[in-house]
């Protein structure tokens, strides 16, 4: 089983936590991979998803919420992390905490705008949202919400994410 199927009990406990979220948008138009290749500031995050043989399950219909960290966010972890994650024996754990970084459903910003939600991510844990000064997942911080892409949305953060 793909650990990135999500779960009919995750998707209703978005809908809980985020009540009037966004219809998906059109299936028109770029997925979630191809933004994130054509931003120009996910080399990192990108090359990961594709270790982590994750780039057709982001290529899905979804639709997906996507908290996606900068290549600055990735530079900031310690020394080595990146590239031993890229390795192949390490293909569980960075498949692990990319698929923290995603939320099913779409939520945009003005959805988390002044609420305070837990929400389950594709891997099964929890992200802390907090809207009320801005957009916080956890401790990181939003830098630009809503790129739409057909299959959900990006949100770009300034950290990673450790489950």
């Amino acid at each position: 089983m793909n650990i990135f199927t999500l779960t009919k009990a995750a998707t209703v406990a978005l809908a809980l936590a985020v009540s009037g979220c966004t219809a998906p948008s059109s299936n028109s138009g770029p997925d979630i991979v191809e933004v994130a290749q054509s931003a120009g500031s996910f080399e990192t995050l990108v090359a990961a998803v594709s270790a982590a043989g994750l780039v057709e399950t982001l290529q899905g219909p979804g639709p997906y919420t996507v908290f996606a960290p900068t290549d600055e966010a990735f530079a900031a972890l310690p020394p080595g992390t990146v590239e031993d994650l890229l390795k192949p024996e390490n293909r569980d754990t960075l498949t692990a905490i990319l698929t923290y970084h995603v939320v099913p459903g779409r939520a945009e910003a003005a959805d988390l705008a002044g609420r305070r939600v837990s929400v389950l991510t594709a891997n099964g844990g929890k992200l802390r949202i907090n809207g009320t000064h801005g957009v916080r997942v956890n401790d990181a911080r939003v830098v630009t919400a809503d790129v739409a892409a057909s299959n959900g949305v990006i949100h770009v953060i300034d950290k990673v994410l450790l489950p």
